[in-house]
């Protein structure tokens, strides 16, 4: 038997299953975990305490476009891999709830 959580998140999941398996969706809702990820990186880099890291900043090879566009990619790769997962794990638990609700139906037999 299905407590009412269990019911209450099978209902949520087959009304949202779809909007939250978009791409996009799971980009613009990840950003904040990506950016747990990135901000560090910045704050290392803008520190100085890196000493090695500040000369380098300094010589004539340092590109700051590359500096940026890695931390886009970043915080993009973890955003929607963080959704992605979150969305697998819920539609494994869908999956499992409607397994059980199916055998704990009259007339289905159990082994």
């Amino acid at each position: 038997m299905l407590t009412d959580e269990e019911k209450k998140f099978i209902d949520y999941w087959e009304k949202n299953r779809d909007k939250q398996k978009k791409t996009f969706r799971q980009l613009l809702f990840g950003i904040p975990i990506g950016l747990i990820f990135a901000l560090p990186i910045l704050l290392n880099f803008a520190s100085g305490w890196y000493k090695r890291a500040g000369m380098m900043i300094n010589t004539t090879d340092f590109n700051p476009v590359v500096l940026l566009v890695a931390i886009f990619l970043i915080i993009g790769f973890i955003a929607i891999f963080s959704k992605r997962h979150k969305w697998e794990q819920n539609d494994q638990f869908y999956k499992e709830l409607k397994a059980r609700e199916s055998a704990d139906s009259p007339g289905h037999e159990k082994i």
